[in-house]
């Protein structure tokens, strides 16, 4: 179905979106659809562990939300977008949206895409200041424009210009504190030599994990959310606040289409989080849906872009001693029979370090939702074991 809607009826579109996620989860699964369409499909939501955290101070998590209204009849982007908006609209999430932590300046730069499989139509923005919820924002490129990213002060000047409110700092306490406590310990220069940057780096990021100051699964912290309805339509969103004190500009996998999220409605979707740099470097989003299309499960697909993640990493500083990849990424998969899978470089957690996938304990995690209700599952891992700090 087309997606042509005026600026009025996008705002009320949005409200319906939100009026429809305020159902109790409860009453989500009395009323979710039983029926499986003739492709035999069941309506899911699957997203990176974060969609299944908090709450946000309501009664469901962002699993739970979008859940709830693509079941009753809400379109299934616009239901995705009103449960990662839980997430980046939290002030205790430092990983996304308000409240995530600032780049190296201490300003917060948020990245987002999304992508409509029944319509083949995406928008996305990078480097965006001052809007809470740029999942919105990438939403309303892909309505109103004929251009799929906008970034820096451009897309903030495209979201004043379609009234979002413009803030001028999305730092909380909390986040600000954060940044002030690596400022104060990192080198002022902050631009060393590779080797030197990343054994410095990690050493800060060491201890402000073991002070409290940060936890490790807000540091590297991007939510994906994918979702299949009963009539198999098939959407994507992937938004966060980046990497931690990143070098001003600098934008990952997130907001990029392909990488941090693909979408095609008759094969299925994917989406990452963790090392944005190794995921930008193979489009492996696409290439997992390309393998779907191919008639792979979603877990082998994963599983096969992680194998050329591990390959394609040669750079000493990214690597153990024993040549395989110093960093975790994870990938979040459906297909367009309803079958998903969350994947990881490493489906454990050393203790010390963590990605968005990471839970609690050992185990990296995803959640699920579907008309049996909420749920984490443990990541499919590629490589035994568990990453090893950089001293």
């Amino acid at each position: 179905m087309p997606i042509r809607l005026s600026r009025r009826d996008f705002v009320k579109s949005g409200a319906a979106g939100v009026a429809a996620a305020a159902v109790p989860a409860s009453a989500a699964r009395q009323t979710a659809p039983t029926m499986m369409t003739k492709n035999g499909v069941k309506p899911v939501v699957i997203s990176s562990a974060n969609g299944h955290y908090d709450r946000n101070g309501g009664t469901r998590t962002c699993v739970e939300t979008a859940f709830a209204a693509m079941t009753q009849g809400t379109d299934v982007l616009e239901a995705l977008i009103a449960g990662v908006n839980i997430v980046e609209l939290d002030p205790s999430d430092t990983s996304v949206g308000y409240g995530g932590l600032p780049n190296a300046d201490g300003v917060v730069q948020l990245d987002s895409c999304c992508m409509h499989g029944p319509t083949k139509r995406a928008g996305g923005v990078a480097a965006l200041e001052g809007v809470r919820t740029p999942s919105k924002v990438a939403h309303a490129v892909m309505q109103y424009t004929d251009h799929h990213l906008l970034v820096g002060a451009g897309a903030q000047t495209f979201a004043r210009n379609m009234g979002f409110t413009i803030e001028a700092d999305l730092n909380t306490e909390r986040s600000r504190k954060a940044w002030l406590e690596w400022k104060r310990r990192s080198d002022p220069q902050h631009y060393l030599d590779p080797d030197q940057r990343q054994s410095v780096n990690q050493r800060i990021l060491g201890d402000l994990i073991a002070e409290g100051v940060i936890t490790p699964r807000h540091f590297w912290g991007t939510i994906n959310c994918d979702g299949i309805n009963a009539s198999g339509d098939i959407c994507g969103v992937t938004t966060t606040s980046g990497l931690a004190w990143k070098i001003p500009g600098r934008v990952g996998d997130s907001p990029i289409l392909g990488a941090g999220l693909y979408v095609d409605g008759a094969a299925g979707a994917a989406g990452s989080t963790g090392r944005g740099e190794a995921n930008l470097f193979g489009l492996s989003s696409f290439l997992i849906v390309e393998l779907m299309r191919q008639g792979m499960h979603p877990k082998d697909a994963g599983l096969e872009a992680l194998r050329r993640i591990r390959a394609n990493t040669i750079e000493k500083r990214l690597r153990k001693s024993n040549g395989d990849p110093n960093f975790n990424v994870s990938f979040y998969a459906l297909n367009a029979r309803g079958e998903f899978a969350g994947v990881a470089m490493y489906a454990e957690d050393d203790g010390d370090r963590g990605w968005a996938g990471q839970v609690s304990g050992r185990k990296v995690r995803y959640a699920v939702c579907t008309e049996k209700g909420a749920e984490m599952l443990n990541c499919e891992g590629l490589i035994p074991g568990a990453l090893q700090d950089v001293k």
